[in-house]
């Protein structure tokens, strides 16, 4: 079979990535009154190693299908880990972080760098800088080791004209998915090897083709007890009739789910059919620069996540899109609240249940 940069083929033969399934392990950890600690980190990669049971493996027992955390932005350890360049960072909030995947091909690495740098100029915000993450290969297996990518974090500056941290965050999506739509879906060679996990000033993903005790040995800053978050989701990638990659563990970047999701084609068929009467003042003129919203090669979660993320930049809360996206059984529901039994009604006008996981969790 062929296979890309990361391991996950193209569909050939009987052979298709768009009818892949999985059913996986999840969890979170949280401080309810939102202090931050590095003990949230160390609790929640310790829910993550108990649930080995729920990671897959390949013929090697030191390759994963894929393990991976979501935390809050570490600000007092970034501030720290950028002074040591000689680069002052603004104030938690002021900036945003993105995690990237990208080749270990240095020549080609730096050209995507750049083409994003770019971007982020014609966007208006600042390249504060970049950091090379630290990684531990020590207990990787061949396999995950092969198709590795060098992993990088830039870091963007908020311009003075954009007033909240809602609006920033609509920005970097812009950044994100332009970047996206000129490198990884360019059709150029090695343009697969460039994936963004993560791009937000609010929180980061940790994640990659490893087991669950692997994420805090591979990724070496979790261990810094200057990491501190009031929030952590985990996930332990369980991939049924799958291939394991490292872009396609989770989490994602809005959410993590356990079981698959059922209703994919029909949804995603109607955010295609639709996305060019999409119009929202929150976007403005920014609109047609994140079309299409959904990923072409991205898996039935990074689907899902993709619509979960367009529909809360467009103006919904988070608990409103989840509740359109994954509603309750309510059309025969004798104790629900009319009105509530009426928010579901007139959403399921609007995109069919994506129907399927056992469990989600999700966090902006």
């Amino acid at each position: 079979m062929k296979e890309n940069r990361y391991g996950l083929p193209p569909k050939q033969g009987l052979y298709d990535p768009q009818l892949e399934k999985d059913a996986c392990g999840m969890g979170f950890v949280a401080n309810i009154k939102g202090k931050k600690s590095h003990t949230i980190i160390q609790q929640a990669l310790t829910v993550l190693e108990n649930m080995e049971h729920r990671g897959g493996q390949g013929s090697e027992p030191n390759t994963g299908d894929g393990a991976g955390i979501m935390l809050q932005i570490p600000h007092a350890f970034f501030a720290r880990e950028l002074k040591g360049q000689g680069i002052e960072l603004p104030a938690n909030g002021e900036y945003a972080v993105g995690m990237l995947f990208l080749s270990q091909d240095e020549a080609l690495r730096s050209t995507h760098e750049r083409e994003l740098e770019s971007i982020i100029r014609e966007e208006g915000q600042t390249l504060i800088g970049w950091r090379t993450v630290p990684t531990n290969d020590g207990k990787l297996g061949e396999s995950a080791k092969s198709v590795k990518p060098f992993v990088r974090q830039v870091f963007i500056g908020r311009s003075a004209d954009i007033q909240d941290e809602l609006a920033f965050e609509r920005k970097i999506y812009v950044i994100r998915k332009r970047s996206e739509h000129a490198i990884r879906y360019s059709g150029a060679e090695g343009a697969d090897t460039y994936y963004i996990p993560s791009m937000s000033s609010k929180k980061i993903v940790y994640k990659g083709m490893l087991t669950t005790e692997q994420v805090r040995s591979f990724y070496l800053e979790l261990n810094d007890e200057a990491v501190e978050t009031a929030i952590a989701l985990v996930h332990s990638r369980f991939s049924t009739n799958t291939f394991p990659s490292w872009e396609r563990a989770h989490p994602y970047r809005y959410m993590i789910h356990n079981g698959e999701i059922n209703t994919l084609r029909g949804n995603v068929n109607w955010m295609h059919a639709r996305q060019t009467l999409f119009e929202t003042e929150l976007f403005g003129s920014d609109m047609d620069k994140i079309k299409p919203v959904i990923d072409p090669d991205g898996s039935d979660t990074a689907m899902f996540d993709n619509t979960l993320e367009f529909m809360y930049l467009s103006g919904r809360s988070l608990p409103h899109v989840a509740m359109m996206m994954v509603p309750e059984p309510w059309s025969n529901h004798e104790g629900m609240d009319d009105d509530k039994k009426a928010f579901y009604e007139y959403h399921s006008t609007l995109m069919e249940p994506w129907d399927g996981p056992a469990a989600m969790g999700f966090t902006d």
